[in-house]
């Protein structure tokens, strides 16, 4: 029997539905609610406007236009021309404390659908839809997306844009009539990728204001949209992108859609992030053991790989208290440059005689972890891969795809390249003592199809078995996630990697930017975030030590820097931001995150422990301030009763400043919570591009 409605709660966050007009319809998504199901349905039910329809219509989740929508339907398709517009009728509702699965079915059609709706912790919302094909003829799948209906007080959106090196810029809005749309169709993504799309109420800031966000649990091509239709109702959808013919379905075959996560918050955008850190940390693959201070070798050496030199590098991380060395690419095969090579996944002879182990037994000697580079998905023309199996890139007919930094994309759903793949970096992974790959993605999909089928949704899950059975085979070993920096970073990815490489740009300034916006969905420990040499690589500013330290400070920490040519004034300082780092991690990669807003100039952020006894917080300045004092530091997030001792401290060491006299309470000072929220503390005139921390413990 079928009931007439249903609700599932978590966490303080509700799902409401009503299924008493034969198909499923969500009337409430959001803060909890004591009210019955069925008396939120007599509330819910609509009048019916002139120049529309006879009647009130129940679109439902489908969203069909025979139930009366106009609007985009959450299932897109046809046979042949044919069954382009269905009707689903429930045949089937199971309900329990935390989900419920509703199946449906249009028999004119010969298509069943289902959507699951699971509450997996935190509050966060897994939906689950899947069509199957009851017909004799195949059924093409054009679109297969998650809709949730918003309330009228949803009236500002933001979702996150940008580039290489300036990866999750926020961009916010108004909600207009009409539809707002994020595609990717990299066949990744992307740099440009958001990977949580926010509706929220007006004015909502970090700490305020009811906020609701859908992301897509997938790494290939997406699609986000907000819709204001002609009615005034609101819509949030989240989905996988696909492209023409790439799902067919035959006879009794089924297609499950990736799936999208709903978080809610009526806290702010940090409820939010709590939300989602909570649930990510409560995977079963998530890292447990400190995460350790990592040098990536990259901008030290580039190319240039020699045993001395690396060897030295070695010699310093450990004077600093690097716990784990990284060599990144340029070790196998021609490559000696990002012209060759790529695919050859065999030790060069040229550059390493010995193969890899006298520098992973340094590495091993001096209490490291060692870490290789690999980019499985991609192969150079200028390759010995390449020049035997020219057919095993992903292509459209007979046509080579343009190059990307002189780079094609192995076709991973051909089952010879995709067992090559695996056997090779198994074989190394076999031969030496690797605690962690780095796997790099460098250029996005063109023209991506196998055997004339497009194969962006397959070439995605096939990255995921390959993880997978790398993992199985070698226990332990943690990967981390790269395209680029931070070109693949989404809620599907997170699912099977240990750790994202955030940027390619270790900028201080513009990491404040794109770790702040990235840190919204994903927590610090996945993310991370390095010191970079004095003059950034691509962007050729100049900052401090400690302006660099203290950004890093807020992530999976670490080094990319040739630390050879550091003086010892700043080897002592390392050495003092590593022990910090290794003492205040625990806190760092555990606690809630939380952002206060001051000013245009400035950025305040930190981590309270769960039981709000302790927290570290960064000021940083980011550009000068309009007055010639600026405003207080607001801190909340703490206990408002309780009362804490405040203390500024240097790990990396001192800011610069531009005043005459200083603060008092840098040394020490004692206040509430309450306090600590509304008065706040004076801070010192830092020089723009600088950064301090303060420490908050319960007194």
């Amino acid at each position: 029997m079928i009931p007439t409605s249903a609700k599932i709660s978590q966490a303080g966050v509700c799902l409401v539905l009503d299924f008493s007009h034969g198909t499923p319809q969500v009337l409430h998504w959001g803060s909890e609610l004591v009210d019955p199901a069925d008396q939120l349905v007599l509330a819910a039910i609509e009048p019916t406007a002139h120049a529309e329809l006879d009647a009130h219509h129940f679109h439902g989740v489908w969203r069909e236009n025979s139930r009366g929508n106009t609007s985009r339907p959450a299932l897109l398709g046809h046979r042949s021309g044919q069954d382009f517009s269905q009707k689903f009728e429930l045949v089937s509702v199971d309900v329990s404390k935390t989900r419920v699965v509703a199946v449906s079915r249009d028999e004119r059609a010969q298509l069943e659908v289902s959507i699951s709706y699971e509450f997996v912790g935190s509050g966060v919302l897994e939906i689950q839809q899947g069509v199957k094909n009851l017909g004799s003829t195949s059924f093409e799948i054009q679109a297969l997306e998650v809709f949730l209906s918003l309330p009228d007080r949803a009236s500002e959106s933001m979702d996150f844009t940008g580039r290489w090196v300036k990866e999750r810029q926020p961009q916010r809005r108004e909600i207009q009539s009409g539809l707002w749309v994020r595609e990717v169709r990299e066949g990744r993504s992307s740099h440009d990728y958001t990977i949580l799309q926010l509706a929220m109420t007006k004015s909502a800031d970090y700490q305020s204001g009811d906020v609701w966000s859908l992301g897509v649990g997938f790494s290939g091509n997406s699609r986000h949209t907000i819709e204001q239709s002609q009615s005034g109702r609101k819509t949030i959808s989240a989905g996988e992108l696909l492209l023409p013919g790439e799902i067919i379905l035959g006879q009794g075959q089924e297609h499950q859609a990736p799936n999208v996560y709903a978080i809610y918050s009526d806290v702010g955008i940090d409820g939010i992030s709590d939300r989602s850190y909570s649930w990510l940390r409560a995977r079963k693959n998530h890292p447990s053991s400190p995460r350790p201070l990592t040098l990536n070798v990259w901008e030290a050496v580039y190319f240039n790989h020699n045993l001395e030199k690396l060897s030295e590098l070695a010699d310093v991380a450990k004077e600093i208290g690097v716990e784990r060395f990284v060599l990144d690419d340029g070790w196998f095969g021609s490559r000696r440059s990002d012209n060759s090579g790529l695919g050859d996944w065999f030790v060069s002879k040229d550059v390493w005689p010995e193969g890899l182990s006298p520098l992973i037994k340094k590495v091993k000697s001096n209490g490291m972890q060692f870490g290789l580079w690999f980019e499985g998905e991609m192969v150079n023309p200028d390759s010995d891969l390449y020049r035997s199996h020219p057919d095993w890139i992903l292509k459209s007919a007979d046509r080579v795809p343009l190059e990307g930094r002189r780079q094609l994309v192995i076709d991973l759903t051909n089952p010879a390249a995709y067992d090559y793949i695996l056997s090779s970096v198994d074989k190394i992974l076999s031969e030496y003592e690797i605690d962690y790959i780095k796997w790099d993605h460098n250029r996005f999909l063109l023209e991506p199809a196998s055997q004339g089928v497009p194969a962006v949704h397959n070439q995605t899950l096939a990255i995921y078995k390959l993880f997978a059975e790398l993992k199985r085979r070698h226990p332990g070993l943690e990967i981390e996630s790269c395209a680029s920096g931070g070109g693949r970073i989404d809620l599907g990815m997170a699912q099977v990697v240990d750790r994202f490489w955030t940027s390619d740009c270790n900028d201080a300034l513009e990491r404040q930017y794109i770790q702040r916006y990235t840190q919204i969905a994903i927590p610090p420990e996945m993310l991370g975030s390095h010191i970079g040499p004095t003059q950034s690589h691509t962007t050729g500013r100049v900052h401090s030590l400690s302006f660099r330290a203290i950004t890093a400070l807020f992530g999976h920490a670490g080094l990319e820097w040739d630390v050879t040519q550091t003086n010892a004034e700043e080897r002592a300082l390392l050495r003092r931001f590593s022990d910090y780092y290794k003492k205040h991690r625990s806190l760092i990669h555990s606690g809630r995150m939380i952002r206060s807003e001051i000013d245009a100039s400035t950025f305040v952020h930190g981590v309270v422990s769960h039981d709000q006894t302790n927290a570290v917080f960064a000021y940083v300045t980011l550009a000068g301030a309009m007055g010639s004092r600026p405003n207080a530091i607001v801190i909340p997030g703490l206990d408002p009763k309780k009362g804490y001792t405040v203390s500024a401290v240097f790990p990396a060491g001192e800011p610069t400043y531009i005043q005459r006299t200083q603060v008092a309470w840098l040394a020490g000072a004692k206040l509430s919570g309450e306090a600590l929220a509304s008065v706040g503390l004076r801070p010192p005139v830092l020089n723009p591009e600088n950064a301090m921390l303060i420490e908050i413990k319960e007194s």
